[in-house]
């Protein structure tokens, strides 16, 4: 690693296999960078710069949240520019980002960014129509689009459209009276946090708000009556007043843009709401690989953390799975035996271990923690240990298979260690050649998992690299030597067929984590 882009500090690219080193900043990450650049602000850039016909439709207001990366960027595009739209979106760094089957919607595309300044992920979503309804089933189009770009007005500090005052009102109106609903499952921990959102955009936008614009823009798509209520209701200052009479007749005057009649909507509402609720527990208990949220960019991928005990892999599977979680579906695998979520394989034995720790107070060369001694393990002894091993790979081999499962469906798994058969004896690898006893189509048994890791690798190993001195500190029951062996044998693990990044987790904190993002990002 004694390159000149090594030396600037540059991660250096490397072939499935190979080790890079990615300890220090890219280059031109310094202050002031184009890298430094704020995604969004890009993207409202090139836009200006292209001629795209684009504007934010949802409340100018919330720009600054949304350039810091605290909000959503909901941009209204011309049809007729989608392409060059979603070409520029790949240029500025974004990725497309499917919503999962059964959510999608045919005028809607999201793409995700990663913000290395921020260490946030941003998501754009690009309207083609405007369709609205509840959080799980947007039944409705407002068929203005068209007029509503052609009035839109250049930000200036953004340098991004927004609607017009007018037209804005019109939509906070039209949307607080569809979307906001009583028996919406995803509302009902911040229905008052969503009203109040639609209170305080309203507000923004009351004191230089004219009723007879909002009726006339109010015109062009419902009747006159219509209209003139609508434009009498933007008075009133607060758009969340449900008034049931001018809800139905929305819904009655766009019913020609509808997606499906009403008995139809009520049904595919009822499922998704069964389907949310499903998901909400699966996510929470059961981990079974069904898509909910957000499929991954270009399909699924596996991330494996690895390192010797006490070099912060857990910490860092967690920070991962708590940053992506919020935007793609993602799965998390425990391929150890200590305090990881373990399967129904592994569970009882598990319950059971420390009952068998407390008595057998020695045990014998090649275990890991604990009093050791010198002798082969006894016939008891590896009776119990026999068990353990064939448990632990019946554990890890259902994980395997949950795993690949979940990124054919376009999950993003998050693997806290990873099963290898590269070093006998070293972290997650085959147990059975410890007992000199054990038959060899026993030992095949559990070989023949551990090459179905071999043979299908994580997409990106990422190793954590810490001091001896740290794991003493960190796992005082480990001898010197055996950490010793430990820190070599990570150096030498190769996972053929996976990118593989080295990390000094001895650095700050705040480093190792943005290093982290940055690597997982790159993979997606």
């Amino acid at each position: 690693m004694t390159s000149a882009a090594a030396q600037r500090g540059a991660p250096i690219e490397g072939l499935a296999g190979k080790t890079i080193l990615s300890t220090t900043p890219a280059v031109g990450a310094e202050r002031g960078s184009p890298l430094t650049k704020s995604p969004f602000a890009a993207l409202a850039e090139a836009f200006d710069r292209e001629g795209v016909r684009c504007c934010c439709w949802k409340s100018a207001r919330r720009l600054p949240d949304i350039f810091e990366g605290r909000s959503d960027l909901d941009l209204l595009v011309a049809r007729a520019d989608r392409q060059r739209a979603t070409e520029i979106l790949v240029e500025c760094g974004f990725k497309h980002a499917p919503d999962a089957p059964g959510r999608d919607d045919p005028a809607i595309m999201s793409f995700l960014a990663y913000d290395e300044a921020s260490g946030a992920i941003l998501h754009a979503h690009l309207h083609f129509r405007l369709v609205i309804g509840s959080s799980l089933f947007k039944n409705l189009r407002v068929p203005c689009e068209s007029n509503f770009l052609a009035r839109s007005r250049l930000s200036h500090t953004f340098n991004l459209r927004v609607l017009a005052p007018a037209d804005e009102a019109l939509l906070l109106l039209i949307r607080a009276h569809v979307e906001i609903n009583t028996l919406d499952p995803v509302q009902l921990r911040r229905r008052r946090a969503i009203a109040q959102k639609f209170k305080n955009d309203f507000a923004a936008l009351a004191p230089g708000l004219e009723p007879e614009a909002v009726r006339q823009s109010a015109s062009e798509i419902f009747s006159p009556e219509l209209a003139a209520e609508i434009a009498r209701a933007s008075v009133s200052g607060d758009p969340t007043l449900r008034r049931a009479e001018i809800a139905a007749r929305i819904r009655s005057e766009l019913s020609a843009y509808r997606n499906c009649n009403s008995a139809e909507s009520i049904v595919r509402t009822a499922a998704r709401m069964a389907m949310f609720l499903v998901g909400a527990s699966n996510r929470r208990s059961f981990h079974v690989p069904r898509s909910w949220g957000r499929r991954a960019p270009g399909g699924g991928v596996i991330i494996a953390f690895v390192g010797v005990d006490g070099s912060g892999k857990s910490t860092a599977a967690a920070m991962v799975r708590t940053w992506l979680g919020a935007e793609i579906d993602v799965l998390s695998a425990y391929f150890g035996t200590g305090d990881g979520q373990a399967s129904s394989w592994l569970r009882p034995f598990k319950a059971l271990a420390p009952i068998a720790g407390r008595l057998v107070t020695t045990k014998p060369k090649g275990a890991s923690h604990g009093r050791i001694s010198d002798r082969p393990p006894g016939p008891a002894y590896s009776l119990l240990f026999a068990i353990w091993a064939l448990v632990v790979a019946a554990d890890k081999r259902h994980k395997l298979i949950l795993a690949q499962r979940a990124t054919r469906r376009g999950f993003v798994v998050v693997a806290d260690r990873y099963p290898q058969n590269e070093i006998l004896g070293f972290n997650d690898g085959p147990l059975l050649h410890r007992l000199r006893w054990a038959p060899d189509w026993l030992k095949r048994f559990e070989a023949a998992i551990y090459m179905r890791a071999h043979r299908a690798p994580p997409d990106l190993v990422i190793k954590l690299h810490v001091g001896r001195d740290i794991v003493a500190l960190r796992e005082p029951e480990m001898s010197l030597g055996l950490i010793e062996e430990r820190v070599a044998g990570l150096a030498e693990l190769k996972f053929p067929g996976s990118r593989i990044v080295s990390i000094d987790a001895r650095r700050p904190l705040d480093e190792v984590r943005r290093l982290i993002k940055r690597e997982v990002w790159n993979v997606l």
